[in-house]
């Protein structure tokens, strides 16, 4: 996308608001069209953060779809860039595009990263009948021959499915990436098929795509790549537990603009972890098939930042930036 034509769109976005503009409390941006997880994201923490009196007044949410998040935020970081009443959704899809500059050159430390409270989590999973028992078994086949094996996953080549297992062998000591087949296809629907059927030797994607196809007896899951194993689903060990450091999660969470005041970001904080703690959102994580994944202030940062460096070095290595 050209620069020009970025902000040709934002601009048109930021006009169609100012009718929208109300006099609540706060504001969140659903960086898409409703029904998404970002939309999901901000009217589920924004009707908390009221009813359980985290803030006095109901929180408007204002829908701004375009260019995969980065119209919301390049409207935050051109129009809003201190304005304290302000949140916006993000997620992991955030991170990896902005570590690919999919954002017509805007960067993380362009705004501040407030926390995630939860997070679909990112499993490898293979065939019932697939002879590979644990995510070793089917990184030791790799290793022996890298370009035999393939993924199937439901974003591009370049998207955080197609990263998440490369982060598993890059830790596991795989030294070229770039050998490893992927296939990008519509959806983890269509990825389990294709491996369900023999066509690829495992699947990549969140744990939110299997759950139908673990109860069926389709599919067996490797991994988890969670910090702890997955209340429901017990029986699915981390990568970390078979000694593979990688935690990969399509975190839902909040970030505001950059040039609040630390006591701006210190409030949204505060109000996040109050959400996180609460009764309603557990309700509202066990309905949506969400696992707990709670990072809260200056360590979310951290995170974000670590996410950011390590999927733009991978994705350098497999050709996606240069």
């Amino acid at each position: 996308m050209t620069n020009r034509f970025f902000k040709a769109l934002m601009t048109s976005a930021v006009l169609g608001l100012g009718a929208a503009s109300s006099a609540t409390a706060a504001e969140c941006i659903a960086p898409a069209n409703p029904g998404g997880g970002w939309d999901f994201t901000c009217r589920q923490i924004g009707k908390i953060m009221y009813d359980i009196g985290a803030v006095d007044k109901p929180i408007q949410v204002t829908n701004m779809a375009g260019a995969g998040g980065g119209l919301a935020f390049g409207h935050v970081v051109a129009e809003r860039g201190d304005d304290a009443d302000l949140i916006i959704a993000a997620s992991s899809a955030t991170s990896t595009r902005l570590a690919q500059n999919a954002y017509a050159g805007m960067t993380a430390d362009q705004v501040r990263f407030v926390g995630a409270i939860g997070a679909d989590p990112g499993v490898i999973v293979v065939a019932a009948d697939s002879p590979y028992q644990s995510l070793n078994d089917l990184v030791d086949a790799i290793k022996a021959n890298p370009g035999k094996l393939a993924f199937a996953g439901g974003s591009a080549v370049g998207g955080f499915d197609h990263l998440k297992p490369l982060m598993v062998l890059q830790r596991a000591g795989v030294m070229d990436v770039r050998a490893i087949k992927y296939i990008g296809l519509d959806g983890g629907a269509d990825a389990i098929t294709q491996t369900v059927g023999g066509f690829t030797q495992a699947m990549t994607g969140d744990m939110s795509e299997i759950v139908g196809f673990l109860k069926s007896g389709d599919v067996r899951a490797l991994a988890v790549l969670t910090e702890e194993r997955v209340p429901g689903f017990e029986s699915i060990p981390t990568a970390k537990e078979q000694g593979i450091d990688v935690v990969a999660v399509n975190w839902r969470g909040l970030y505001i603009p950059k040039d609040v005041s630390d006591a701006t970001f210190d409030m949204w904080a505060e109000r996040l972890q109050k959400v996180a703690d609460s009764t309603e959102w557990k309700e509202a994580m066990a309905a949506n098939g969400l696992a707990p994944f709670t990072k809260v202030g200056g360590d979310f940062q951290s995170y974000v930042d670590g996410v950011v460096a390590e999927v733009r070095i991978l994705s350098k290595e497999i050709g996606v930036i240069q």
